[in-house]
């Protein structure tokens, strides 16, 4: 982005921020915001998760048996590749095939684009690329995955585990994990569609993900006006998806947690200030193109998540004679629910919900980042992406909510009575829960989700960004108004409700199932046809 480009795109947002700046001085900013944005995030919240005219407990919003129903569908239809090819998946992160994926493949033929020149910057990025920069193809699968898990970890791990637990009950672990491991199979449809049919620039930047595997893919079976109405549907759903749970709800449990432990207080005046600081800091990153500050969280983010990870493990073996008996209660409690927490529906509903909220399998956003990667065979690095479920909610999340049930043990908390409040709620909850082993871990956590939110907010403006140019074109004009609204609803997001932020993020993300499940549906036999050929070329049955 040229230098007036540069000083424009910071003038409308300062025009925007200075008016904020001034209310914000006025306590209760945050009411009159979340009055604003609660009706629209309701009634989006009801549209979305509209249940099935079924009895009880089988009416379980539609949107959930489209989620479940297609994992279980491409779990059986690829002989449960979740499982079977989880060894091979670890094979192709560590690069055993890598030279058989380079070498040339007479059966296949490669865009011409990918053999155009790229266009590189001073600090050795690709022109027009975000986050991953690899969009000629530059990466290898084990970057690929290490990008796409940093922007996946982060406060639906935290948060999003608690919210789960804390109104769902324990038993929402258990349909945690299953959808975790069934996602699995998801997302290796998914990416492998995202690298099949994604599109490359002249200058080698790389535009994919459903809305490009839907129109093109659909096209080639003579479907072409279904999947242009999918592409558009899901462009929009995505937009929707960057500024509620890729923003909104970073900023809200980011400023909440610093809040929290640094005892600023909770006015809305506070929360806005917090909010507009995020702001800029994300503006200067994704607006004046400052790259450095997001290599460093790149940097510490896994740093981040491997000092989490070991937290969680110290507190469990803390608990170690308790374990079986929190086991007991999640299993127990995934089909004898406790009163309040609404019945096994309510308990399924909380963890499916919670468990799409943070791994985002199905809802096609991870084959947008997966399309970057440097490979001839698409369906290797849908092998790659089906690692992430596995790492994000079976591994990450049950962690958090184990040592939240063994926090509970003692009876600090009523289940299906935590309302979504950011006081009661998310990650206030999962601090106590550190806190209660690792006295003053809350330090340490809000680096963590500080850093979480940040990264997640820089990575779902990827994903924004090129379902925007989708559809309104990739101009610089259409780059810049993009980014601005994306930085206004940071500051939204701080100042907002968690109730109402929580509310319009889910929906928002598993809307995006609705449009690309019914294509990856559709197009799964392209998926098989990839799958076979990749097998063949590495002598694999």
């Amino acid at each position: 982005m040229n230098h007036k480009v540069m000083k424009l795109a910071f003038s409308l947002f300062a025009a925007f921020i200075l008016p904020v700046v001034a209310a914000a001085q006025q306590e209760g900013i945050d009411e009159r915001i979340d009055k604003a944005f609660k009706p629209v995030a309701d009634w989006w919240e009801w549209l979305v998760f509209f249940p099935m005219p079924l009895p009880a407990p089988f009416n379980l919003p539609i949107v959930l048996y489209l989620l479940i129903g297609g994992a279980v569908f491409f779990t059986l239809a690829f002989g449960f590749v979740n499982i079977r090819r989880f060894p091979l998946a670890l094979n192709v992160v560590r690069g055993k095939y890598d030279d058989i994926e380079m070498a040339d493949d007479p059966t296949h033929e490669e865009p011409h684009s990918m053999k155009a020149e790229v266009e590189m910057t001073d600090e050795g990025d690709i022109v027009q690329t975000i986050k991953d920069e690899s969009h000629h193809g530059e990466v290898n699968h084990f970057q690929a995955l290490a990008t796409a898990v940093s922007g996946t970890v982060g406060l639906g791990n935290i948060a999003g585990v608690a919210i789960a637990v804390g109104i769902g009950g324990p038993g929402a672990t258990f349909w945690m994990i299953v959808a975790g491991l069934l996602g699995m199979s998801s997302k290796f449809v998914e990416c492998t569609l995202g690298v099949k049919y994604r599109d490359i620039d002249k200058d080698g930047t790389v535009h994919g993900g459903p809305m490009y595997y839907l129109s093109r893919g659909l096209s080639e079976k003579g479907l072409g006006g279904l999947g242009k109405v999918l592409a558009v549907v899901f462009a929009l759903f995505c937009i929707g998806g960057s500024f509620g749970g890729g923003n909104a709800f970073q900023a809200n449990q980011a400023t909440t947690q610093l809040l929290n432990t640094f005892n600023l207080g909770s006015g809305g005046a506070t929360r806005t200030v917090v909010g507009i600081i995020m702001a800029i800091l994300v503006a200067v990153v994704i607006i004046g193109g400052i790259k450095r500050i997001a290599k460093v969280t790149d940097k510490l983010v896994p740093l981040m998540a491997i000092i989490y990870i070991l937290a969680s493990l110290v507190i469990i073996l803390a608990h170690f004679s308790e374990i079986p008996a929190a086991i007991g209660v999640i299993i127990s409690g995934a089909f004898t629910p406790e009163a309040g927490v609404g019945g096994v529906a309510g308990v399924i509903i909380q963890g499916f919900r919670r468990a799409a909220f943070s791994n985002e399998a199905g809802a096609g956003s991870a084959a947008i980042a997966h399309s970057a990667v440097r490979t001839k065979y698409p369906a290797s690095e849908g092998l790659v992406a089906l690692l992430e479920p596995f790492i994000d909610t079976v591994v990450i999340c049950t962690m958090t909510a184990i040592v939240i049930v063994l926090y509970n043990m003692d009876g600090y908390f009523v289940y299906g009575q935590v309302a979504d409040t950011s006081t009661s709620a998310g990650v206030a909850l999962t601090a106590a829960a550190y806190n209660d082993i690792l006295p003053h871990f809350d330090y340490v956590l809000t680096i963590a989700v500080v850093l979480f939110a940040f990264s997640t907010m820089i990575s779902w403006s990827y994903y924004g960004l090129q379902s925007w140019k989708y559809l309104f074109g990739r101009s610089a004009a259409a780059d810049l108004s993009f980014k601005l609204l994306f930085c206004i609803f940071v500051v939204i997001g701080a100042a907002a409700s968690l109730g109402s932020v929580l509310a319009f993020s889910d929906a928002m993300i598993l809307a995006m199932v609705f449009p690309n499940m019914i294509g990856l549906l559709l197009l799964f036999p392209r998926v098989r046809e990839e799958l076979s050929r990749y097998l063949k070329a590495i002598g694999k049955s």
